[in-house]
């Protein structure tokens, strides 16, 4: 079965076309620029081709027409018509308490979805345009909807209520959601299936570390926690999020510089997390050389995340009444070694021992862990739209 894996942004549009069966990607791209010019860029995996065009994209419409058409292209397609394409399976960020699992998209769907929208004001309105655009450019083609947060909704009360009020959760839903699920759910079962084991049996603590970062605790293959909260601003220190902080704070900062909070939350967003800090860069790499010339933020910056992932680490195996596995996975979990040994190192009391040797390994699945740790630790690249593909593939192959 063939799926075309869909991620609408605001202003951009990301893409893959997938083979559910063989796990290929046929071909993958983005549109960028939509609602100003346009630009696609379109790969063919297979042929190691990149190919880029200007093309004019007024609405998301015009961007996934722009996408079909370079898959059915004589020069850089993959497919010889658009009805190879058996289902769409839509990356949705917020599905709130509605949705625990992915789901074929309805009118009651799309309802459902709208009603996320304060939830999610940055991100569902995008992806609800880009299921509008694929509705009105490919016809009676069955969607799915996967959500970033149906994974974590088998959370208990205990852990996803905030200590406030009750009525705000009872009459506003204000509580902790959690994000990345996706990710999380599929590095925890590849886990699971690396080791031999069944998920059910399993104690595992998923770790997905990039310019966002969170960290679940995946009980017998259900999430029971994760640092996100009630939005992604929640949790670890990140690229440019702040992640937890003291309330008062706020308060502190927008009384003495007179700051409301449109203008306070663009600095938890965009101005915090290690950039914050380091003043120097999000992005880890650059972190890590500017550590390297002796610069004391940059170092302090790093220090300070891989201090908070173990400490969740440590809180998460407490939680679960112990721990089976550690998985490091997304931008840094996968490609920064000295990341993943030193959030691991000192973690010898719980049983986990690193291999160095095995853990000097990037962007590939492996256990680097040593042979005796009682805890394995792995590193598995995540892939979201195998999840996605895979999700739509069983919802479409059902009906």
């Amino acid at each position: 079965m063939k799926i075309l894996v869909i991620n609408a942004g605001s202003s951009s549009l990301k893409y893959q076309l997938m083979d559910s069966v063989s796990h290929d990607v046929l071909a993958k791209g983005l549109c960028e620029r939509i609602g100003i010019d346009g630009r696609l860029t379109h790969k063919v995996p297979a042929k190691d081709a990149k190919y880029e065009f200007n093309i004019a994209m007024p609405t998301h419409s015009e961007a996934i027409q722009s996408v079909l058409d370079a898959l059915v292209s004589p020069e850089h397609g993959v497919i010889a018509d658009v009805k190879e394409i058996d289902a769409v399976g839509h990356r949705v960020v917020h599905g709130g308490e509605a949705f625990a699992q992915s789901v074929l998209i309805t009118d009651d769907v799309m309802k459902a979805i709208e009603d996320c929208i304060p939830l999610a004001p940055l991100h569902n309105p995008a992806n609800i345009t880009g299921i509008r655009a694929c509705q009105k450019v490919m016809g009676n083609v069955p969607m799915v909807a996967v959500f970033d947060t149906a994974f974590h909704q088998t959370m208990p009360e205990k852990a996803y209520l905030y200590a406030l009020p009750y009525e705000y959760y009872e009459n506003d839903k204000v509580r902790r959601y959690g994000f990345h699920g996706t990710s999380h759910r599929y590095v925890s079962a590849r886990a699971a299936a690396m080791l031999g084991r069944d998920a059910k049996e399993l104690k595992i603590i998923t770790c997905h570390l990039g310019n966002g970062s969170s960290v679940s605790a995946v009980d017998c293959g259900k999430s029971v926690d994760t640092s996100m909260g009630f939005t992604p601003l929640a949790g670890l220190p990140m690229g440019t999020r702040s992640g937890d902080l003291d309330a008062g704070i706020l308060e502190y900062l927008m009384t003495k510089y007179d700051m409301d909070i449109k203008e306070m939350l663009n600095i938890l967003n965009k101005k915090s997390g290690v950039l914050g800090i380091s003043g120097v860069s999000s992005d880890f790499r650059d972190l890590e050389d500017a550590a390297k010339e002796g610069n004391h933020r940059a170092e302090l910056a790093l220090e300070s995340f891989q201090y908070n992932v173990k400490k969740l680490i440590g809180a998460y195996a407490a939680a679960m009444g112990g721990v089976d596995a550690i998985v490091f996975t997304a931008g840094v979990g996968e490609n920064d070694m000295g990341t993943r040994m030193a959030v691991a190192s000192g973690l010898e009391f719980m049983g986990v021992k690193m291999d160095a040797q095995a853990n000097s390994t990037r962007g590939k699945e492996a256990v680097i862990s040593a042979s005796d740790s009682k805890v394995k630790v792995l590193l598995i690249p995540t892939d979201e739209e195998l999840m996605i593909a895979t999700d739509t593939a069983e919802i479409v192959g059902s009906l």
